[in-house]
């Protein structure tokens, strides 16, 4: 009997071709949404292997349905949906794909800040609705930001940061970063220094307890007046109701937000303001990204089947 490997939603074959013929493969449902909990706790006992979109959480609880379980492997960079000590003290791989999104992630950056800076959602709006062609051609009101000359401060500068920055010079930006390390860079600064710098900040820093309401209250205060923040990285990383009040003010000029402190629940305060730009946690989203994710979770899942370390681990587990 083969080992059974679960990938949480529907994926073609050719996605998945480490696998093929190595394991039985169970998919989530057609054109529908992920597996819900209660269906990967039904199919836990069974499972030797979990190929997880992100949405996934892999605690204690579902780690005790599943005794035969080797390794999660997650269709994304983060993994801040693993319990990575529960998996260490239960022998389990974790697994991420780290190279797969960062060039789309980094386009998608671009998208929305080239959406709030020229006020793209409004225009298309105004269009659609007809005014257009009611109050005809009218220079001034749709005026935005030129991105030239303008400085843009990216905090966290790895692949998805460094992608930002060659993409914002190709726009005549200048480019700021913090980072944990670089400070030897002549753009280092100090997140302080950053903040107070930048008429755009761009955040692509990991989940971690020291980066939870990174920006808030306090930190937006020290922000230009007009300056837009991008939200690349996790909803909490902003203290949402500070993001909303700083709006509202007039004190920040946009935000670009793929991601929410509570997604998919958006802060209603960010709903109610034209010049927040939203999309559903996309940014990585590109049919050539997905395809070369799932390919690598699967020959991570693979290579713990054949008694092997995955090629992307995110943890070290007990007895292995």
């Amino acid at each position: 009997m083969k080992p059974k490997v679960l990938i949480t939603n529907y994926v073609p074959d050719d996605h998945l071709e480490p696998l093929l013929g190595l394991a039985e493969i169970i998919k989530g449902p057609s054109g529908g949404p992920m597996c819900s909990r209660e269906e990967v706790l039904a199919l836990a006992p069974e499972l030797v292997g979990i190929i997880n979109q992100h949405e996934l959480a892999v605690n204690r609880e579902l780690l005790a349905a599943a005794p035969k379980l080797r390794i999660v492997a997650n269709v994304a960079i983060g993994y801040n949906n693993l319990d990575i000590a529960a998996l260490d003290e239960a022998g389990v791989w974790a697994s991420n794909s780290p190279d797969a999104f960062c060039e789309p992630v980094a386009d998608h950056a671009i998208a929305l800040l080239l959406a709030v800076a020229r006020r793209v959602p409004e225009a298309d709006a105004y269009v659609r609705s007809g005014q257009w062609a009611r109050d005809g051609f009218q220079p001034g009101p749709w005026d935005g930001m030129l991105l030239g000359g303008k400085t843009i401060g990216i905090f966290g500068f790895g692949q998805i940061g460094r992608g930002v920055a060659k993409r914002a010079e190709a726009f005549g930006m200048r480019v700021i970063f913090h980072n944990t390390s670089g400070q030897n860079d002549p753009r280092y600064r100090t997140l302080e220094a950053l903040l107070a710098e930048s008429d755009v900040v761009s955040l692509h820093v990991p989940l971690v307890p020291a980066t939870r309401h990174l920006l808030n209250a306090e930190s937006i205060a020290l922000m230009k007046r007009g300056a837009i923040v991008l939200n690349m990285a996790r909803g909490p990383v902003i203290d949402e109701n500070a993001l909303a009040a700083a709006l509202a003010s007039g004190h920040l000029g946009g935000a670009g937000m793929d991601v929410a402190e509570n997604e998919p629940q958006i802060h209603p305060g960010l709903l109610a303001q034209k010049n927040v730009v939203f999309s559903p946690h996309i940014g990585g989203g590109t049919v050539e990204s997905r395809k070369q994710a799932r390919l690598t979770c699967a020959r991570n899942v693979a290579e713990v089947l054949q008694g092997r370390m995955p090629i992307n681990p995110v943890n070290h587990p007990k007895n292995r």
